[in-house]
Order: structure tokens, then sequence, then C-alpha cells
């Protein structure tokens, strides 16, 4: 088995694409954390379609050929040092089968994202590579803590991870060890039976959410479930689970960490007995914290709850 390659640190001065693999953006919905990029000391620099538009059933930035074509060159670009997506939404799978590593695999780097980036993400590591779980340059209408973007550059910068979280009623207590995988249930769902799907085997998988139908989240947990996945990981993470349902009929709707989304992942979990930590703070909400997908975690869950990576 091969081992998973981490890009080396950034230093002042490096450059950082932005790119819109998926959704349509506004480039002044990105000049604040544009600004803050500069104000840390990097140059980001502008993907060709970042800012374009095409509607096709869904808003995406560009065409399938526009969008891989941005994130080939930034892949593939000597001179960029890590990618950062503007966004999330959808059109990410558009771009697997045509991804180029040749020069990537020369000059290794950071890929910042979550949500529809997650099926990116799982790209990297089926190739040996990791990237950052985190907050995109968008900001979205319910904020970003002020920590979701400096770790993201304390990561970038090599520093390492460690988190203290607080307990959860449904956590399940025990210590485990493995590669952290995962992102968005979604697309962690989306992927399942093709070659892009994480290898689970005594992963730490770690999964978070938004908008869905409370049926549809048993759903997509039935079928994780249905493909073993419960039985071959070691230990189980979950964050954000936020606008779930109905508004008018979820009394829990805006909060970060859904009630009644909990009970649910509890409920089809309940036979199983690997450490599960609920309510870490990744995903859609406010405090967006970031992970490394294919690091090496820890992770402890009883009276202490602790990620160390």
């Amino acid at each position: 088995m091969k081992s998973v390659v981490f890009p080396k640190s950034l230093k002042k001065g490096d450059n950082i694409a932005i790119i819109s693999p998926a959704g349509a953006v506004e480039e002044s919905q990105l000049t604040q954390t544009l600004d803050l990029i500069k104000n840390k000391g990097y140059e980001p620099v502008i993907g060709k379609h970042t800012f374009g538009k095409f509607s096709n059933g869904y808003n995406y930035s560009g065409t399938e050929e526009e969008r891989i074509q941005d994130i080939n060159w930034a892949l593939n670009n000597s001179e960029i040092s890590a990618i950062w997506a503007s966004r999330g939404g959808y059109g990410c799978q558009h771009l697997l089968k045509h991804l180029k590593l040749k020069e990537f695999k020369k000059n290794p780097k950071w890929y910042i994202g979550y949500s529809d980036n997650t099926v990116i993400q799982s790209y990297l590591l089926k190739n040996d590579f990791a990237s950052i779980h985190g907050q995109t340059i968008k900001t979205t209408s319910f904020g970003v803590s002020e920590e979701s973007y400096t770790e993201i550059f304390d990561i970038l910068e090599g520093k390492k991870l460690k988190y203290s979280v607080e307990k959860h009623q449904f956590n399940k207590k025990g210590k485990a060890e493995g590669e952290l995988i995962g992102g968005n249930l979604a697309l962690v769902y989306a992927l399942l039976g093709t070659k892009f799907s994480f290898d689970f085997k005594d992963k730490i998988l770690f999964l978070e959410d938004i908008g869905e139908n409370f049926y549809s989240l048993d759903r997509m947990l039935m079928s994780l479930d249905l493909a073993g996945v419960f039985k071959k990981i070691n230990g189980l993470i979950i964050g954000g689970m936020t606008n779930m349902g109905s508004e008018n009929e979820n009394k829990n709707y805006k909060a970060p960490f859904d009630e009644f989304a909990y009970e649910i992942i509890a409920h089809r979990l309940k036979k199983y007995h690997f450490p599960t930590l609920f309510a870490f703070p990744n995903g859609h909400i406010f405090d967006n914290r970031p992970l490394i997908i294919g690091a090496k975690v820890k992770m402890e869950v009883g009276e202490k709850v602790n990620l160390n990576f």
C-alpha cells in the first residue's frame, strides 16, 4: 500500500489558484476571502472561468469543458502552490474522468474545499494525495468563523491539527486510529459503486450535509449500510447537519447540528460499536474547522473528546 503524499508547506508570496469547479459565483462574493489571502502574504490567481456562467438545469461556472480546463490548469501549473475552490454546489462529478495529474505528481499541492468538492478529494486520495476539507472562498449567508480560515492557513504553513470538542449524547465511547476519509454525505453516497469511491477499510469516516429531507438522509445512510461501509470503518465523525427537512416544520432547521437528523443517524448506527463522535465543527455551518483528508487521525471519545492528526 502506498503512503499518502502531503503537499509541501507554502511560503509567503506563493500563488494560490482560485477556481470554480461546480456552481457559478459572483466576484463580489469572494472579495473578503481574496483580501484575506493577500493579507496572509499569498497571491490569489483567478482561473479563466472562475466567474463564468453556464445555465443547463443548474447555474454552473462554465461548461464542462471550461471547468475541466480550469482545474487541470490549476493542478498542473508549476507556478501554482495551492488550489482553493470558490464554492461547491453541483458539477464536480463532471470532471472526474478528465482530471490530469502528470505535472501535479511532480509538484503536489493542497486542494481546499468542501461540499461538492468531496468528489475531487476522493479522486486525489485514490491517487495517494491528501487534501483539505475546509471552507471555500465564498462566504455563506450564515457567515464563517475566523478560525475556519485561520486553521486552513495553519495547515498550508505546516502546522499540526489538534481538536478537543464537547461531549454529545449520541457519542459512542472508544478510541480509534485510521486514515481520514469522507466529506459531504450526498457525495460519498453518490460515488458508491464507482471507481472513484473512497476505500473505507480501516478508515475514520467523516460525514456532513445540508438541505436534505430526513427520509433522504436515512436513504443515504441505508445505502452505506447495505454497501458494507459501516462494517469496514474504524470510527465515525459526524459534522454539521443543517437546513434539514422543512423550514416550516423543523424547529432545528437553522441549527448547525440538527437534533432529529442526529437521532436518525444514531438509530441507523445502533448495531455498530465503533467510536462515534457527533457535533464536530465542520460542514455547512458558521464554525467550519478544516480536516485533512488522507491524514492519519487518532480519535478519543469519552469524557474527553479529542482528534489528533
